[in-house]
């Protein structure tokens, strides 16, 4: 059975901590996203845990009485715990590299592995149609699994938010951007 799924980047957002909230201009983002998915059948709502994911399908759901269901394995990827003034640098590394893993931090196949269980999860679902809204770097993994030439530079070139439609059936995965905004 094929599995559609909107695999979302949140909107912009005040911060990179788990509880930095959206912006001003992040809740009207929000709002967009909600009329832009008015019309797409959702079987299931999943989430990363961090405030500005929630909030980014927040008014989608309130306004189709859907719940958004957390999963912490679509949390972004940690990096490393020490604060490096060339993290540009080192995450082009990981994307060269997807075993280097820095002090404290997740190696790119790790991230990847995990959020590659919640498709696979759906895969065995009920669901036909879900929604995933995570974050930029994991997503990136998420997309570099099906597509081995989507990489740093596809990374920089994400927005807040941003969309990609993932048809995944027993042949493979087919991927399109769905919104760029």
């Amino acid at each position: 059975m094929k599995k559609t799924i909107y695999l979302i980047r949140h909107c912009q957002a005040n911060g990179q901590e788990s509880d930095a909230a959206l912006t001003e201009l992040g809740w009207e983002q929000a709002n967009k996203l909600a009329d832009c998915l008015a019309d797409v059948p959702v079987d299931r709502i999943i989430s990363s845990p961090f405030l500005r994911a929630v909030q980014s399908l927040t008014p989608y759901a309130e306004n189709n009485d859907r719940i958004i269901q957390m999963d912490n394995r679509l949390s972004e990827r940690i990096l490393s715990s020490v604060s490096y003034a060339d993290w540009m640098e080192k995450l082009e590394a990981t994307f060269l590299d997807m075993d280097l893993k820095f002090i404290g931090g997740e190696s790119s196949r790790e991230a990847m592995n995990r959020i590659a269980e919640v498709i696979e999860e759906v895969q065995k679902s009920e669901d036909s149609n879900v929604i995933m809204v995570t974050h930029g770097n994991i997503m990136s993994l998420l997309l570099n699994y099906y597509d081995k030439n989507f990489g740093f530079k596809e990374w920089e070139n994400l927005k807040n938010p941003d969309i990609f439609l993932l048809e995944v059936a027993k042949s493979g995965c087919h991927i399109k951007r769905f919104l760029n905004k």
